[in-house]
């Protein structure tokens, strides 16, 4: 079975455009067959987004970017230098690319890695909204590579819903980062920072 987490999606390109609001600003996103919420930007990234866009600075890592929303979303915040955007997924690198350039991104950089593979510098920001059907280990292993990847004084921003183990992911958070804070929970949803 194929998911959105596969590197080389097999099913049938079907490209549209769908529109997201963010703050009083458009953004025009191409999607396709293959990646993760074609139709429409799902809760909780939005959610996420609306909770941390203003708190977010500097050289930022935009973890599993899809079709590229939160690193383009993220990009409008006058505080971020350059955006970064990986992924596994070669079909949403293709998209999270287009995206960039449709939506007038002047600085980022889009790499493909499985996880942090690929990525070798630090940043002042990292956000993901995980892949949770990846399984466990595989979001755990993230998390754990976020922290040997952010500068000092760095933060990671992720979202996760109670249904899916955020309870246990906050115990988890904890060993690993000094600070864990539950910035908002809406419908199951809760948005997280360390730091």
């Amino acid at each position: 079975m194929e998911h959105y987490y596969s590197s080389n999606p097999t099913s049938e390109s079907n490209e549209k455009i769908i529109e997201y609001d963010m703050k009083e600003k458009k953004f025009h996103l191409i999607t396709d067959n293959g990646v993760f919420s074609k139709a429409h930007v799902d809760f909780a990234t939005s959610f996420m987004l609306n909770t941390i866009i203003d708190e977010v600075k500097g050289d930022v890592l935009d973890l599993g970017c899809g079709y590229g929303v939160i690193g383009i979303v993220i990009a409008s915040n006058p505080n971020v230098k350059k955006i970064t955007m990986c992924d596994v997924n070669n079909r949403a690198l293709n998209l999270a690319k287009r995206n960039a350039e449709k939506n007038k991104l002047q600085n980022f950089e889009i790499v493909e890695s499985d996880g942090f593979e690929n990525i070798k510098q630090k940043f002042d920001t990292i956000i993901t909204n995980p892949p949770i059907r990846a399984g466990k280990a595989v979001i755990y292993k993230m998390y754990e590579d976020s922290k040997q990847h952010l500068n000092e004084g760095g933060t990671l921003f992720l979202v996760i819903n109670k249904k899916h183990g955020a309870p246990s992911t906050i115990t988890f958070l904890k060993e690993i980062f000094e600070n864990v804070e539950v910035l908002d929970k809406k419908a199951g949803f809760h948005v997280i920072k360390c730091w």
